[in-house]
């Protein structure tokens, strides 16, 4: 039977692992260590994969990031070349968009691609993962990506997971937000340099072979 639950909704689990024992001070801490750097967008996020999948075991860890209207896949536990940059999903579109439109986490315990907002990706087999936990990172309220857990035999995640990879998405919101602002300022610049380049050459064609500037 299908288990869907929402972050209110978790109970903790009676057999915790070593991390939900542990001390919550030493989790802030290493969250802030890793990824406390002003470091660009696609390092940012591997940091923050790399400790998510740290104290979460999990066999699949991906991280969207709101790009305008659309939630565009940054970062991944496992190699994803051909989609990372450019798997794309609308709001409300499947689990994660779902996540995004109403910033909640949702967690599905098994059977993740029977819950009714589910949609596969052919270029994702992890969408035949039985778990699946779907989380909101907010910046100031705002949204600003999701970080989505699966994995490939059934969990039933514990509140105090939920809890956690809800607190690394409220510390990281604002890193992420910055990360992508310096990421689209950078691309702006290239952009606009090249954009001179172009028009000096341009204006050489002009002048060498006498065109206008149209025909140049």
């Amino acid at each position: 039977m299908r288990s869907t639950v929402r972050y209110h909704d978790v109970a903790t689990s009676d057999s915790e692992s070593d991390f939900e024992r542990g001390d919550d001070i030493g989790i802030l801490h290493e969250i802030g260590s890793r990824i406390a750097a002003a470091d660009p967008l696609h390092a940012v996020l591997s940091r923050v994969v790399q400790f998510i999948t740290t104290v979460i075991p999990c066999d699949s860890c991906f991280i969207y990031v709101l790009d305008e209207d659309a939630l565009v896949l940054r970062a991944s536990k496992t190699p994803h070349p051909d989609v990372v940059d450019r798997l794309k999903l609308r709001l409300g579109q499947g689990i994660t968009g779902w996540v995004a439109e109403h910033r909640q986490p949702v967690a599905v315990g098994e059977h993740a691609w029977e819950d009714p907002r589910f949609q596969t990706f052919n270029e994702l087999p992890e969408d035949r993962y039985e778990a699946f936990l779907s989380v909101p990172v907010l910046s100031r309220g705002k949204l600003v990506g999701v970080i989505n857990l699966q994995d490939r035999s059934p969990h039933q995640h514990s509140k105090r997971e939920i809890q956690l990879v809800s607190m690394i998405g409220c510390l990281v919101g604002a890193e992420i937000e910055m990360a992508r602002l310096e990421m689209e300022n950078t691309q702006l610049s290239e952009r606009l340099e090249a954009r001179k380049v172009l028009d000096r050459a341009k204006g050489i064609l002009q002048r060498d072979l006498g065109i206008t500037e149209e025909e140049a």
